[in-house]
């Protein structure tokens, strides 16, 4: 048997027309919201923040009152105070070391009019907390407005021996007793406090205390304890000064200032200033002018300099307000050597603050302290040995050896202070001629020729220099010591060969001397040396020696020697015009053949140049201008056409430059010579090229 699947019924006709795909979008369309244009985008005239809305709400937000239940009879009381206390109790239990539980449940206690139990609930609450001294004064405050006297005094009494450092308690304590009337027990308790020594603000306390009763010898003895409990306190004794003193007690005030500074005389402590500068306003007050400057000067010999900077300056205003002229500039001297001790305390090695110092001193004259500034300045050595390091430094030396000559006229220290200098400086590194130059002539003045040679003949040994050759040959030959002039030239030449200086002054001394054939044989050793300094200037004091000696022959050699080894326009000019001077008298044909032989210098000098070096136009144009003055100058005899065919046209050109990256960047014009024989070149050129081609095709017709 087969079970057969009911039928299903056939659907029911729906009740809407069908929807087309058209019409869905258009229903969609009208079912969303339409765009609206904002008319106005400027920003509002009240602007809301979110802070001002939540403020809002909060202003606006209804609190709910809380339920009063009325207590209509004791019964409902005694249920109230049951339910509290027990919910105190198990808040106790949960939290036992939580104090603010028990301060809670005291003071509900004490509202409840039930003072034993709130007591009791204070003396729990201690058992759990004793150190929390806020716990004492809350306990002592509830004895006191419950009028409970002798059990406030009995709770700050174990207060202040449980806790005697904590100063408040001592403080509310005595107020209390003050407060009451009862000076005699507020007295004891301040005695119990001081027993317990305790800091500067509760000896004070006392003190004003016995002043409001005006006790005033219990002050000055409260005064005497404070000083011997803290006697390394410089407030203390500045405090017990000022009593004195506020009390008309000058005497004893001075005697407190005086007794402080003994105590304080071996201390480094930095409040001492502020102790003596306290003494010298009190004297100052006292109309003790002296006194306060004698304290003032106590005290700035006796504060470190580091810490000396305000003193400084109330010593200077206290000058400037009550001490003369000469004072007034003591007392800025002193200002100012503070500065600099400073700045070579915080920089020994400024130099620079080392020569202010010194200046300083100088201008004050007291020699002891001069000579340490300088000693204490010439310790400081210069950490590297680079002479451009030692420069300054060498100057503290130079100045300290002449102001003991000059101004302390102290002729062993000057001589002590020069070889101390020159035993400090490194001379195989590097020296100072300045110095051996001083140390020599100091002992000249003081007519020691011996250690003037002395000296001298160390620097030459050690640390050789043309100045010290120089400054030792310009003494000897003051003196008319020819033979050591000549051994120092000697030594010189040794020393430094190629200097040219040193040959011609040495020439010069032998001719000085008539020692011409010396000077001679000088001038020829100089100039054979491989290596010359500047050549030019000895081969011109030569030619000067032979020209003045009147060998024109001599002369005329060393020009031609000369030219074998530079052909230098100067070189030619210069042979030119000696040779039209060489013999320039009146006989006319004297000078004829001075005029042929200048002639004859300058020709082949143009030779020279036209052929050797072409491109130096312009030295050759300067040749010929001299050439053609010379033979102006030599008026009817001269010919100057013999200079003018051969005189350049002076042209100008342009040429492209360029810049560093080889770019061109424009044209400069630039001044050119054009000589006759440039002009007549192409033709020749022509001609010879031509010579070279009929040459060339006449051998390739004979092959």
């Amino acid at each position: 048997m087969q079970l057969k699947t009911p039928a299903r019924p056939p659907a029911s006709p729906s009740l809407d027309p069908p929807v087309s795909s058209s019409s869905s979008s258009l229903l969609l369309i009208m079912a969303l919201p339409r765009t609206i244009k904002v008319k106005n985008k400027n920003p509002a005239e009240i602007q809301v923040s979110a802070e001002q809305i939540v403020r809002e709400a909060r202003e606006h937000q209804v609190i709910s009152s809380l339920i009063k239940t009325p207590i209509t009879d004791s019964n409902e009381l005694s249920d109230y105070r049951l339910r509290k206390r027990k919910g105190f109790e198990d808040l106790i239990r949960r939290q036992n070391n939580n104090v603010s539980i028990y301060v809670k449940y005291a003071n509900w206690e004490a509202q409840q009019n039930d003072v034993p139990r709130a007591r009791f609930v204070w003396e729990r609450a201690l058992s759990v907390d004793y150190w929390n001294h806020n716990m004492w004064f809350k306990y002592a405050e509830f004895e006191m407005t419950n009028k409970c006297v002798n059990r406030a005094r009995n709770v700050w009494d174990r207060a202040t021996f449980l806790l005697p450092r904590v100063d408040h308690l001592w403080y509310k304590y005595i107020l209390m007793e003050e407060m009451l009337g009862n000076v005699g027990e507020a007295r004891r308790v301040f005695e119990r406090w001081m027993s317990m020594e305790p800091d500067e603000n509760a000896w004070v306390l006392y003190v004003k205390f016995e002043l409001r009763y005006k006790e005033v010898a219990r002050a000055r003895a409260v005064f005497e304890r404070f000083v011997e409990c803290r006697p390394r306190s410089v407030t203390a004794w500045i405090r017990f000064a000022k009593f004195e003193m506020k009390n008309g007690e000058i005497g004893r005030a001075r005697e407190c200032y005086e007794r402080a500074v003994e105590k304080f005389a071996n201390d480094d402590d930095e409040n001492v200033e502020s102790l003596l500068v306290a003494f010298a306003e009190f004297e100052e007050k006292c109309k003790e002018i002296e006194r306060a400057r004698c304290i003032y000067k106590y005290a700035l010999g006796r504060v470190p300099k580091g810490r000396a900077d305000g003193l400084y300056r109330k010593f200077v205003a206290f000058e400037n307000q009550f001490g003369d002229r000469e004072r007034i500039e003591d007392a800025i001297v002193g200002m100012r050597r503070f500065e600099y001790e400073d700045q070579v305390r915080k920089n020994p090695l400024s130099y620079h603050s080392w020569f202010d110092y010194i200046r300083l001193e100088e201008s004050v004259g007291n020699k002891e302290r001069i000579r340490e500034v300088y000693e204490r300045a010439i310790a400081n050595i210069p950490p590297t040995q680079e002479k451009r390091y030692w420069q300054l430094y060498i100057y503290i030396w130079i100045n300290y050896e002449l102001y003991e000559e000059l101004v302390a006229q102290d002729i062993d220290q000057t001589r002590h202070v020069y070889e101390e200098c020159l035993k400090l400086i490194p001379h195989k590194k590097f020296s100072f001629a300045k110095i051996w130059l001083m140390a020599a002539q100091f002992e000249i003045r003081q007519l020691n020729l011996t250690g003037a040679r002395k000296i001298l003949g160390q620097a030459i040994g050690k640390a050789p220099k043309d100045k010290i050759f120089k400054k030792y040959i310009e003494i000897e030959l003051q003196l008319g010591n020819i033979d050591r002039c000549r051994k120092l030239y000697e030594k010189y030449l040794e020393w430094s060969p190629e200097n040219c200086y040193a040959w011609s002054m040495y020439a010069e001394l032998e001719k000085s001397l008539s020692e011409k054939d010396r000077a001679r044989s000088i001038f020829e050793l100089a100039i054979a040396q491989s290596a010359l300094d500047m050549p030019e200037l000895l081969w011109k004091a030569y030619i000067d020696f032979e020209i003045s000696e009147g060998e024109f022959e001599n002369t005329r050699r060393l020009y031609e020697r000369l030219l074998e080894r530079t052909k230098h326009l100067k070189v030619w000019i210069s042979f030119a015009k000696f040779e039209a001077s060489a013999m320039l008298e009146e006989q006319e044909s004297l000078r004829i053949q001075c005029l042929d032989n200048a002639r004859r210098v300058f020709e082949c000098a143009n030779n020279y140049f036209r052929d050797s070096t072409p491109d130096l136009k312009e030295e050759r144009t300067m040749l010929l201008n001299e050439w053609l003055n010379l033979e102006s100058s030599f008026g009817e005899l001269g010919n100057k056409n013999l200079v003018l065919v051969k005189m350049p046209k002076r042209l100008k050109k342009r040429r492209l430059i360029h810049t560093d990256d080889g770019c061109p960047s424009g044209y400069e014009e630039y001044i050119d010579y054009s000589f006759p024989e440039e002009t007549q070149a192409p033709n020749t050129k022509i001609l010879e090229a031509a010579y070279r081609w009929k040459k060339q095709k006449t051998c390739s017709d004979q092959e």
